[in-house]
């Protein structure tokens, strides 16, 4: 925004106040249509401060982000954590951290209007709407606000055995509870157990803590108290949650920071945005939300089935690049091939319906394409592995629902 006004002041200067108000004119048009397409006007100030960020802070002939933050009365120079897409793979790849085999709730707010309420949500308390930040469509949460998903029987669908994940935004300011989010779990009569994400002190710090016994009061009975974690600063992080019948393991861009050995069962969720002091309320966002069931070993799978259907291959929105996260699960096709050494697979990447025929044929060969040249790199011989992209031909689930879009959006392994 800053290149823009000074080439609007060199403009005045150079062909004087007539011919700079043409100029300005298509300057204005050219900024408005690379922001977004016609945002609506009470999120245009967020796409606003976006556009802020990238053009004054982002360095990408070095990989990483500045931001001068006055505190103190001085300035300080801050950097974003070194956070290379090998580096994000190799965390991943060692991760314990096992997604769910059948996804019941997903949600990229793709076709979603910016600045409506998201349509596979429910409001229960304050305010949140459609909103983008880097790029990526999101879900923009006002002070003091609560979500749930839309689903069948809102206050029973989470089972025993189940996987949450979700991309929050983390900023990286001097302001106090700058970034402060919970995943609050109940059952029928109470709150079972509660996760905190909390980035906002003095000092930058990000805080993971979850109140897992609501039986002792307003006491909070912290683990990881005082933990600090390295996050990627002024940018998306993963959050992924598993639940296995009373055990709670909390992951951070693939790292485990939490493990909780006893909770209460929970039949529901909620997502939810608190903050006190100086919060600032214009920085807290999520997306790409996904709940799933189970987690069935992929020996087990094949035998029972003779293929291997996931959920946890992810890719870039209408493109062929695997997202960090993806790698815990390549990464365990990739020991089960190593264990097995005469498995061979039939690659197949599967789209749901949005799009033409002849676009889905063409991504899903992409995808297919991409995942076995990375378990190539992993080590797999090619002649192991076919690509085949099937496009949106073989929907296992009706397009017709978001629910059903997410169950068609995946990877199979068929043994050869």
């Amino acid at each position: 925004m800053r290149k823009l006004i000074a080439l609007m002041i060199m403009s005045v200067f150079a062909f004087g106040e007539a011919d700079a108000q043409g100029i300005l004119k298509r300057l204005k048009d050219k900024a408005v249509e690379t922001v977004t397409n016609k945002a609506e006007e009470k999120v245009q100030k967020t796409v606003s401060d976006e556009m802020d960020d990238v053009l004054g802070n982002e360095d990408e002939s070095e990989g990483k982000k500045s931001k001068k933050d006055k505190k103190g009365g001085g300035e300080e120079e801050v950097e974003s954590a070194p956070a290379t897409p090998e580096a994000a793979e190799a965390t991943y790849a060692k991760s314990d951290f096992v997604p769910g085999d059948e996804v019941f709730f997903a949600d990229e707010l793709a076709g979603e209007k910016l600045g409506e309420f998201p349509s596979q949500w429910d409001l229960l308390e304050g305010s949140a709407e459609v909103a983008v930040m880097k790029g990526q469509n999101c879900i923009h949460f006002d002070i003091d606000s609560k979500i749930a998903p839309l689903m069948r029987d809102m206050d029973n669908y989470l089972p025993d055995v189940f996987t949450l994940e979700l991309d929050v935004w983390l900023n990286h300011e001097s302001t106090d509870m700058a970034n402060r989010y919970y995943i609050r779990a109940y059952d029928s009569e109470d709150k079972t157990y509660e996760l905190c994400i909390s980035r906002g002190n003095e000092q930058n710090d990000l805080e993971i803590y979850s109140d897992y016994q609501p039986s002792s009061g307003n006491e909070w009975r912290n683990a990881g108290d005082n933990n600090r974690w390295d996050y990627k600063k002024n940018d998306w992080n993963h959050i992924a949650l598993s639940f296995n019948k009373r055990a709670l393991k909390v992951y951070l861009n693939g790292l485990r920071v939490l493990n909780i050995p006893n909770c209460k069962a929970a039949t529901k969720l909620t997502l939810e945005q608190y903050g006190w002091g100086g919060y600032n309320g214009d920085k807290c966002y999520i997306t790409n939300v996904r709940m799933a069931k189970g987690a069935v070993p992929l020996y087990d799978r094949l035998t029972s089935d003779g293929k291997i259907t996931t959920y946890g291959i992810t890719f870039d929105t209408g493109k062929s690049t695997i997202k960090p996260e993806s790698m815990v699960e390549i990464t365990r096709i990739q020991k089960l091939m190593t264990e097995n050494a005469s498995l061979k697979f039939e690659v197949q990447g599967h789209c749901d319906s949005t799009g033409s025929a002849a676009t889905n044929d063409k991504l899903s060969q992409e995808r297919a394409d991409a995942i076995v040249a990375k378990l190539v790199e992993l080590g797999i011989a090619k002649d192991r592995l076919t690509a085949v992209g099937k496009g949106s031909k073989e929907p296992v689930a009706d397009n017709s629902t978001e629910e059903g879009k997410a169950k068609n959006r995946r990877v199979v392994f068929v043994k050869k």
